[in-house]
């Protein structure tokens, strides 16, 4: 289906989204969705362009960290309409928050991560770190070249 298409199959939602069948039904059954997926004569799901994009949104705040419970406040705020944004962007703030300690958290991981890298790429061929890595040496030795 293209990309200006009005209406989606839930296997051309789930590839336009990048997540399975199953997720998609779990996101409608547990309120994480605006509202109902339209349904063909058939009986099956329709997504229109609207919902794929609040998928996308959904994923985002999950694949960032946020709790199903808050994704579904967050849901439920919008889905009543104006008048409350103040509360929903106190709900994403608070998520960026955490978003942008777990990459604090994160950064100081990866610097002790190139730290060591750049031990070993000053280190090759030298005794202690090969010896270190082979085993040559003792328990505290290897643990302080590592």
């Amino acid at each position: 289906m293209s990309l200006l298409a009005e209406r989606w199959s839930i296997a051309e939602a789930a590839e336009a989204t990048g997540l399975t069948a199953h997720t998609l039904r779990y996101y409608e059954r547990d309120g994480l969705l605006l509202g109902s997926v339209d349904r063909a004569s058939s009986g099956h799901r329709q997504y229109s362009d609207q919902d794929l994009s609040w998928i996308r949104m959904v994923t985002r705040l999950r694949s960032t960290g946020m709790s199903i419970r808050d994704v579904r406040m967050y849901a439920d705020l919008v889905r009543a309409g104006d008048g409350n944004e103040a509360a929903r962007l106190e709900l994403l703030r608070a998520h960026r928050d955490r978003v942008r300690e777990q990459l604090r958290q994160v950064a100081a991981h990866l610097d002790a991560i190139e730290f060591k890298i750049d031990l070993y790429e000053s280190k090759v061929g030298t005794d202690s770190v090969a010896g270190a890595l082979s085993g040559d040496v003792t328990g505290s030795e290897r643990v302080r070249a590592l």
